[in-house]
Parts: C-alpha cells; structure tokens; sequence
C-alpha cells in the first residue's frame, strides 16, 4: 500500500462528518497532525516549521557547544564538568529560543452551518483548527485562538502545553454542539462578528505570532481588511477559506425544494445560463478574495467540505512549489 493511501485511509479513520462535531473527535485530529507530512518551506508558510532559534547566541535554552573560556565570558557559563575534564576552562554556548505565539480564529456561525456532502463547512473549520492547535503543541509553541458565533465570542490567551489546548478545543467543541442545537440566528446583530474577532486578535497578538483564520469570510469589508493589514506588518497571518461545492455550482438540472429551517422555497436548475452565472458569481467572490489577500501578502488556502483536509493540504504544498 503506497504512503499516500495510508495517509488517506488515516485522515479516514478520523474523520469528522456529519453536521456536528465532539470533543473527542478534537482530540483525534492529533493523529491526523502526526501523519501531515509537508516539506520543511510549506510547514514554514503554515507557522508550522517548530520553534524559531534566533541568529543571536546568547544565555538560552538551547545548548549550542563548547568553547574554550574567553575573558569577559560569563561566569555563570563555565561547564564546570568539562573543564576537570580536560583542565582547561570550557564555556556553554547557547543559541536563544523563542516561542512562537500561535492564535487561530474561527468562526462557528450559522453562515458556517451548511453543507451539501460529507461535512458542514463549521465541522471543517473545527477539524482544521484542531489539526493546527496540535500541530502548535507538538512544535512546542503556545496555543490560543478567538472563536466567534452569531451572538457570542470568546477569547483564550496564547498559553504553552497541554492544558491551554485542551481548553480551547472544548470551547470549540461546545459552539460546535451549540450551533447544533441553534442553528437559525436569532435576532439579527448589527456587530460584524469577523470584525468583532480580527479586532480582539489585534489586542492579544504580539509581534512575531502565526494567526490562523478559519472562515467563509461571508462577513469580509474593508474594516476587516484593515485589521487583516494590520496584523500581516508584524506576523504570520494565514487564511483558511471553507467552503460547501453547492456554494460554487448548482445540483444537476432539476427542481429542488430547499429551506431555511423556517420558510420552504423551489429552485429550478435547467437554466444553463443561471447555471453558468450561478459559478461565476461565486468564481469572482473567490477570485476577489484572493486578490485582497495577496496585495497584503497573506495566503488563502481554500478548502471543501468533500475532500479530505489532508490531502488539500497536499495539494496546496504542491501547487506552491
């Protein structure tokens, strides 16, 4: 069996389906973070390229070499081991390490609960920002994330280990569960809710963090582009586009029955020209976001709701070589 089909049959086997997700399935991705094999400069594009050692040697944390003792050494350096070894003074030289703050903002709207095949784009956004928080503890890195819905939002302060991921991915979780549960947006906010979060990331960001952004974007103005702009001076910022394959083409030609949860309605599509201009409305949106994006240097990294995340990962690795 080639490495490619194992790796599928593992994203497989850990797959989150349907329109919702639980905590336990987070915390599987942690397998699907361990088969993602990417090459050192695509890891790097995604903030994932571990811990980021300074040029500057200095009193760190990680060991360099020795060297023979220098006057104006520091005193506190001397491998006291080493020189009754050898009788001759050694000094420890080390290589400054330093973390990287990791922030992934996702939305869990009800723009994002929708899905025509496999999954809903909300349980994608969820799948991949588990499979980035893991990715950030196993590099050692520390982990928070703001993570929004039609009437609420909250924040988690990037902390390092274990317990920081853990709290994030069951707040994830429980939005995930609760836009199960209400799914209909109630009453209409006049608050951008992606402005909303860009806004709290810009308050808990420090120069040098990986930001992630998981989104349809549906909610994208100018403020938001200004935060976004912002954000890119002074960090890695990287977004993550989800979307649904009926948002880009309508079914085959038919007459549908299709509703909100509240009023029904049918669309015909035979129409070969409301077909074409059906994708080409949604070819130009993406085209648009793209050129955005790319005028401030920031990725776009699109993903569907009936692929498998690592093998578009895959595939955005290849078509970026």
């Amino acid at each position: 069996m080639s490495r490619k089909r194992q790796l599928n049959l593992e994203q497989e086997r850990f797959r989150c389906r349907g329109a919702s997700l639980n905590l336990q399935q987070l915390l599987d991705q942690r397998h699907v973070a361990k088969a993602l094999e990417l090459d050192y400069q695509s890891r790097s594009r995604l903030g994932m390229a571990g811990s980021h050692v300074s040029k500057t040697k200095g009193r760190g944390v990680d060991f360099e070499e020795h060297r023979p003792y220098q006057a104006g050494d520091d005193i506190r350096s001397i491998d006291w081991r080493v020189t009754a070894r050898t009788g001759r003074p050694f000094t420890k030289i080390f290589r400054e390490e330093r973390e990287r703050p990791v922030i992934i903002g996702i939305d869990q709207s009800h723009h994002m609960y929708f899905g025509s095949q496999v999954s809903f784009k909300s349980v994608i956004a969820a799948e991949i920002a588990a499979i980035l928080c893991w990715i950030t503890v196993d590099n050692g890195d520390r982990v928070g994330g703001v993570i929004y819905s039609d009437n609420e939002i909250d924040m988690i302060k990037p902390r390092r280990g274990k317990r920081s991921a853990l709290r994030f991915l069951n707040m994830l979780a429980d939005y995930n569960q609760r836009l199960l549960a209400q799914h209909m947006p109630g009453k209409k906010q006049n608050t951008n809710r992606l402005q909303e979060s860009l806004k709290q990331i810009y308050r808990i960001a420090k120069p040098g963090s990986t930001i992630y952004l998981i989104s349809d974007f549906s909610e994208m103005d100018k403020t938001c582009l200004q935060y976004i702009q912002q954000l890119s001076l002074h960090n890695d910022l990287i977004c993550f586009y989800i979307y649904d394959q009926l948002e880009s083409e309508l079914p085959r030609p038919g007459v549908y029955s299709i509703t909100n949860g509240d009023e029904l309605d049918t669309i015909d599509t035979f129409a070969p020209q409301v077909r074409k201009q059906y994708h080409q409305l949604f070819s130009q949106r993406l085209h648009d976001l793209h050129a955005e994006l790319n005028t401030l240097k920031v990725p776009l990294i699109s993903l569907r709701t009936d692929q498998l995340v690592l093998e578009q990962l895959e595939t955005w690795n290849q078509k970026t070589h």
